[in-house]
């Protein structure tokens, strides 16, 4: 068994119109004046806006509002954040919105605490801040597990280089889960957060190493839970029980309990899709879905028993005394799901036709430009990461 750290700071307010406690929460936190930060004009239109704001003027808050949030958060808004945070005083963000969303509110967060320091630096790890404002969150997606961890992942336009930081400043002081305000969500946008909250916890549980019977357990209840309530959101888009138990399971799946003892993870395929999405600004988690099979195939042999389990105590596979079988046979599984709740499990599907030109410029950027290499399960240089994307396609 390995030593680990654990640290999970995040206050959760989960349930039935709590995002009506946002208010409060910024002021226990010591809000003055607040930034609210969102995405789409959906929004603005669900009235969710005006009754979040609601609530910052019954405790007697102040605030502004900074729309426009993408998917793959732009540095440019990043930078339009810090300008009127700076401009206006601003003492708190608040996030209302998706990981997208709550990400951007990080990267304010640390430019506004760090004002002689270009944020980018931040993400190319070139630099590491000193302090971060502080962040809250209102949930309106169940996926990236940002309000609980403590990453950010930000696109920047020069280059499109889509680049991850972590470092515990920026973890959101509460997080506020309402089930009720994904349900508008298209359900292509669900499955693909589900494949996301899945991919969390399954990039730390592929490792080479001797992992905690416990944490494997939690691991496998996660991924089962979150497989068996994304079919049903499939069909029952309003269901609160299946909403309820997949948000808690993205909260958990990135706030590092599924990596207690296991160093920390692979994160390959996340690094993979992340150059996926700044070249192509494609879904993150149906990105995951289109990689994955490739990768774990390309990967599997160096530790067939891991697979195995994987196979064996997801999906129920049986184990016939033949490793590499049953290790294929969990990826297939993994694959067929993805399928049946409409998800892509290659770049063709996923609308892309890449060429040979393009995947090597993918595998230069993803490999630092030659100079580094990914993942634990299997270390993957350049020419690994072109055999993987050319798998895929």
């Amino acid at each position: 068994m390995r030593n680990f750290e654990y640290y999970a700071p995040t206050k959760v307010v989960f349930g039935k119109d709590t995002h009506l406690q946002a208010g409060r929460l910024c002021r226990s936190f010591g809000a003055s004046k607040v930034c609210v930060h969102y995405g789409s004009s959906r929004t603005v239109k669900s009235g969710l806006l005006n009754e979040v704001c609601k609530s910052l003027e019954a405790e007697g808050l102040s605030y502004v509002t900074l729309g426009g949030v993408v998917p793959n958060p732009r540095l440019s808004k990043v930078y339009e954040g810090i300008e009127l945070c700076r401009r206006e005083n601003v003492d708190f963000l608040l996030a209302v919105g998706g990981g997208s969303v709550i990400d951007s509110c990080k990267a304010i967060a640390y430019g506004i605490a760090n004002p002689d320091i270009d944020v980018w630096k931040y993400y190319e790890k070139t630099e590491t801040p000193k302090a971060c404002a502080p962040v809250g969150a209102v949930l309106t997606i169940a996926a990236a597990g940002s309000e609980m961890s403590n990453s950010s992942v930000i696109t920047n336009e020069n280059g499109w280089l889509k680049r991850g930081y972590r470092n515990d400043l920026c973890r959101c002081k509460f997080a506020v889960m309402n089930p009720k305000l994904t349900y508008t969500l298209p359900a292509y946008q669900t499955e693909s957060g589900c494949v996301d909250i899945l991919m969390h916890t399954m990039e730390r549980y592929f490792v080479n190493i001797e992992t905690m019977e416990i944490t494997d357990s939690i691991s496998e209840v996660l991924m089962q839970t979150v497989i068996y309530n994304a079919r049903i959101l499939l069909k029952e888009p309003s269901n609160y029980n299946a909403r309820a138990e997949v948000m808690w399971a993205g909260s958990l799946s990135h706030n590092d309990l599924t990596g207690c003892g296991t160093a920390g993870g692979d994160w390959a395929c996340h690094q993979l899709e992340h150059e996926l999405g700044g070249m192509f600004d494609v879904a993150h988690g149906a990105g995951l879905s289109a990689l994955w099979g490739s990768w774990a195939r390309y990967v599997y042999k160096e530790n067939p028993e891991r697979f195995a389990q994987f196979a064996t105590n997801v999906f129920d596979i049986p184990f016939e005394g033949n490793y590499e079988k049953t290790a294929l046979a969990g990826i297939e599984a993994m694959e067929d799901f993805f399928r049946s709740v409409k998800m892509p499990t290659s770049l063709s599907e996923l609308g892309l036709t890449l060429t040979d030109e393009q995947i090597h410029c993918l595998a230069f950027k993803c490999s630092f430009e030659d100079t580094r290499t990914i993942g634990v399960f299997k270390q993957l240089n350049l020419k690994d990461m072109e055999k993987i994307y050319q798998a895929a396609r």
